[in-house]
C-alpha cells in the first residue's frame, strides 16, 4: 500500500518520471547496510532485530500521517521519509528468509518458503486493490492510518513468530547467533569479522556466487518494470488512473502468488538451480510483451504471467541460497543476497533518465535483451555448478 500511494502521490504532485525513480532509488538506499543488519541478525536473534526494523516502519509512517493531516506534505519530504525508510526496509526480506529457515526441517523448506511468499504475495494483490481504493476515495490520511496501523501490528506478531504452542522460544528464531554456533565460531569475534566471514563463505562457494550474480542482475533490468516505474506505466503508457495502477500491481502479484502456491505444493520436485534460470528466461520474455502496443488486458496477462516466473524464480533462488550455504551464516548470506538489490536503484536511475531520451519500449528492449544475455553468460559460466542434474544446488529436498 505504501510504496503505490508514495509513488503515485510524487509522480502525480511532480509529473516527472526522474523524481518518481528517484523516489523508487531512495527506497533501496539502504542496500549497502544488508550484510550488516543479517550480521546482527545471526548475533542478536532474527526474531528480536526483525520486530525493532518493522516498529520503526510504523513510526515513519506515522510522520506521514503527520504531515498529510497537518497539509504538510510534499514530495521533497517524502523523498526524505523514502531515504530514511531505505536505510532500514531492504533487509526485511532477507531476514525474513533466514528465520523461516531457521524455524522449519531442512526437508519442508521449499514448501514452507512457498507458503511465505504466498502471504507476501497476496498481501500484495489486497495492498495494491485496497491503497489505491483507500486512497482515491478517502485520501492520503485514512490510507496511512491503516498502514501505520498494519506496520504496528506487524512488529507485534513478528515477536510471537518464535514462539512454540506453549510459549517458550525456538532455537534460531529468538536465540542470539553466537549461542547458535558458538561449536564451530569464537565467541568473541567481531560483528565485523563475522560480515567478513559471511562475504568470504559467499565468494569461496561458486553456487552462491552465481545465484547473487543472478540476483543483482534482474534488480537491475526487471524489476524496474514491475516495481517502480509502476505508476508511470499506468498513468503515462496506459492512461490509467489510480483504480488502474491498483489492477496492474495486482496482475503482477497475483501470477507471483500462483507460482508460490505451486511451489508449495510441488517445489520439492523441481531442481532448484535449473527452475531458478528457466524461470528468469521467461520472466523476461513477458516483460518483453510491453514493448509491443498492448491493450490493457493483454497487458495485464503479461504481468500475471511475469509475477508467475518471477516467483518461480526468486523463490528457487532463495532455496538454493539456504541449502548451500552453511547454517551458521545463513543470515549473514541473506544479507549479502539483499545486497544484490542495490542494482534496482541504478536501474531505475537509469530508466528515469532514457525515458525522456529513448521512450519507454525501447528502454522495455534494451533492458530485456541485455537481461537475457547476462543469464546466458551466468548459466554458461557456472554450467558445471548449476546445470547438472546431480549438482548440490539442483539436489532434492
Amino acid at each position: 500500500m505504501e510504496t503505490l500511494i508514495l509513488g503515485w502521490y510524487v509522480l502525480a504532485e511532480s509529473g516527472s518520471v526522474a523524481l518518481l525513480t528517484l523516489f523508487g532509488a531512495l527506497m533501496y538506499g539502504g542496500t549497502l547496510l544488508s550484510p550488516l543488519m543479517g550480521t546482527l541478525g545471526d548475533r542478536l536473534g532474527l526474531r528480536r532485530v526483525l520486530a525493532t526494523m518493522r516498529l520503526s516502519y510504523a513510526l515513519l509512517a506515522g510522520v506521514i500521517l503527520w504531515l498529510a493531516a497537518a497539509g504538510r506534505l510534499e514530495p521533497p519530504l517524502v523523498l526524505l521519509v523514502a531515504f530514511v525508510v531505505g536505510l532500514i526496509k531492504p533487509s526485511d526480506i532477507g531476514l525474513r528468509t533466514a528465520l523461516v529457515s531457521a524455524a522449519v526441517p531442512p526437508a519442508h523448506l521449499v514448501a514452507a518458503m512457498g507458503i511465505s511468499r504466498t502471504t507476501q504475495d497476496s498481501a500484495r494483490i489486497g495492498g495494491a486493490l485496497a491503497g489505491a481504493g483507500v486512497m482515491a476515495s478517502l485520501g492520503i490520511v485514512s490510507a496511512y492510518v491503516a498502514i501505520t496501523a498494519l506496520y504496528g501490528i506487524g512488529s507485534l506478531l513478528t515477536m510471537k513468530s518464535g514462539s512454540a504452542p506453549g510459549g517458550s522460544a525456538t532455537s534460531a528464531a529468538s536465540t542470539p547467533g553466537p549461542s547458535v554456533s558458538s561449536a564451530s565460531s569464537p565467541a568473541r569475534s567481531s560483528p565485523w569479522q563475522d560480515l567478513k566471514d559471511g562475504l568470504r563463505h559467499v565468494w569461496s562457494t561458486p553456487a552462491l556466487r552465481a545465484a547473487m550474480m543472478l540476483a543483482a542482475l534482474v534488480n537491475l533490468c526487471a524489476f524496474p518494470l514491475t516495481g517502480g516505474l509502476m505508476p508511470y506505466i499506468a498513468r503515462d503508457v496506459f492512461q490509467l488512473d489510480q483504480q488502474g495502477l491498483g489492477w496492474l500491481v495486482a496482475s503482477f502479484a497475483g501470477g507471483a502468488l500462483a507460482g508460490s502456491v505451486a511451489l508449495s505444493a510441488f517445489g520439492a520436485r523441481l531442481p532448484p538451480a535449473r527452475t531458478m534460470l528457466l524461470s528468469c528466461a521467461l520472466w523476461y520474455l513477458c516483460l518483453l510483451g510491453l514493448a509491443l502496443p498492448p491493450s490493457v488486458p493483454i497487458a495485464m496477462v503479461l504481468f500475471m504471467a511475469a509475477g508467475l516466473n518471477q516467483s518461480l524464480s526468486m523463490v528457487s533462488l532463495a532455496v538454493l541460497l539456504l541449502r548451500i550455504s552453511h547454517a551458521r551464516f545463513r543470515g549473514r548470506v541473506m544479507g549479502v543476497r539483499m545486497l544484490a538489490i542495490y542494482t534496482l536503484p541504478i536501474g531505475l536511475l537509469a530508466a528515469g533518465a532514457l525515458i525522456p531520451a529513448v521512450g519507454f519500449r525501447t528502454l522495455v528492449v534494451a533492458y530485456v535483451g541485455l537481461g537475457l544475455l547476462l543469464t546466458a553468460s551466468i548459466a554458461w559460466v557456472w554450467r558445471r555448478e548449476l546445470l547438472p542434474r546431480s549438482a548440490p544446488a539442483n539436489a532434492p529436498a
